[in-house]
């Protein structure tokens, strides 16, 4: 997950997640009231963050696959594709 992708989200929902109604004058007295409106966008933004913190972060299938496959001694990797990833990742990350 990028950093700078989260924070301007965060941010987002931060600066539309409430607003406040005007005061009402009842007589001689004042009378004010909160009001919570959450945007769509917040909403939304709720919904993925419940999403990706209920997630687990191990695939247990995909370890038990792999675990399976050493133990059969018919687990093999590619140097190459560990290369490429190695190198897709360095790019995301250089200024």
């Amino acid at each position: 997950m990028r950093v700078e992708a989260y924070n301007a989200v965060s941010q987002l929902y931060k600066s539309n997640s409430n607003s406040v109604s005007a005061v009402k004058k009842a007589g001689n007295a004042y009378s004010f009231s909160d009001k919570l409106e959450i945007s769509h966008t917040a909403n939304s933004y709720h919904t993925a963050r419940a999403a990706v913190n209920s997630a687990s972060d191990v695939r247990m299938d995909k370890v038990a696959s792999i675990k399976a496959q050493m133990e059969a001694g018919t687990y093999s990797i590619s140097s190459e594709a560990v290369a490429d990833k190695i190198l897709d990742d360095a790019q995301t990350i250089v200024f």
